[in-house]
């Protein structure tokens, strides 16, 4: 077993691996190539060695003694795999699960490379499939306070009608920041009343959205002050110089208007569209209708909010059930 003296004093999760000490030199190595030479932080190499300290003595408890080189040399497939299910089973996430991987390729990839072990089964390793993140919606309120600070901070008063018409759309009508940009003038309807939007989707698929009165209402102040020209064939949305307004332009407003409510990164202009399939949702609306307002070939993708909907009521009734602490 390793002492102290192999290991490292600063490196305390080696000290006592069950590793012989070709292994335990080969360690210190690829921790000095990872900190000198892949220049990585502090952080990720405590992290990598950690989850490869977490590796050795797995396979040590597999192998039934100290590790060594050709033992490293000689894992199988079945093995590797077992680490990963060990790792799952013991709470770890999919992202936590891809950085051990990551680690494990790290070492053996260096191995191979200064000839001191090859093993061929690590290449045919899958990283795990992370779970992807549920939707965030914003609150009522927050959706308020951001079309409000969107105007407030707007340099020019026809630019804070835009900004607010724009984000206006986006939430009242779930629309995709780029489908919001890509309109034309002659897609906004003239009366309040039964209006509705042709938007070009994901996939030249087109869908049409009902519009609320406020949504209208929102855009006919703006284009009542916008400085250019009117045609049909116009850009919807301006930027300040005249030219169609871009996304990017669009998320930097957001992100002005994020900072000045202090509200958190998960913020931005498609976090709207969150909010209006969410919100919709909490008025029970049927999620075969938010799908085909959203423009989701798959029914799938709008299960998401579903998801995301009980993982609210969830975090609700565990803190509000006099009993879920228990």
């Amino acid at each position: 077993m390793v002492g102290s003296s192999a290991a490292g004093d600063d490196d305390l999760s080696w000290q006592l691996l069950p590793i012989r000490d070709d292994l335990a030199a080969a360690l210190q190595d690829w921790r000095a190539w990872l900190r000198d030479e892949r220049r990585l932080s502090v952080h990720t190499c405590r992290a990598y060695e950690g989850d490869i300290a977490d590796f050795m003595g797995f396979m040590a408890g597999h192998h039934g003694g100290q590790l060594a080189l050709t033992h490293l040399a000689a894992i199988d497939l079945g093995s590797f795999r077992s680490w990963l299910a060990a790792r799952a089973s013991d709470g770890a996430t999919a992202a936590t699960r891809a950085r051990n991987l990551s680690a494990l390729r790290s070492l053996f990839n260096w191995l191979d490379k200064t000839d001191r072990a090859f093993n061929p089964s690590i290449g045919q390793l899958q990283a795990p499939k992370r779970k992807q993140p549920l939707p965030r919606a914003v609150s009522r309120l927050d959706a308020k306070d951001i079309l409000d600070r969107a105007e407030e901070l707007a340099p020019e008063p026809w630019i804070a009608k835009r900004d607010r018409a724009l984000l206006t759309l986006l939430y009242g009508a779930g629309l995709r920041i780029g489908e919001a940009v890509a309109l034309n003038r002659s897609a906004m309807p003239s009366k309040p009343e039964n209006a509705a939007i042709v938007v070009d989707g994901k996939g030249n698929k087109q869908r049409q959205v009902p519009l609320l009165p406020v949504v209208v209402e929102a855009l006919a102040r703006y284009r009542a002050l916008c400085p250019f020209p009117d045609t049909p064939d116009a850009p919807l949305f301006y930027g300040a110089k005249g030219k169609r307004l871009n996304a990017d332009a669009a998320r930097k407003v957001m992100r002005q208007v994020r900072q000045s409510l202090s509200l958190p990164d998960s913020v931005t202009p498609h976090a709207l569209r969150h909010s209006f399939a969410t919100h919709l949702l909490g008025a029970d609306v049927d999620l075969r209708v938010i799908q085909d307002l959203l423009g989701h070939a798959s029914l799938i993708s709008t299960q998401r909010y579903l998801d995301a909907d009980i993982e609210r009521l969830r975090a609700v009734y565990a803190k509000a059930h006099p009993r879920a602490k228990g």
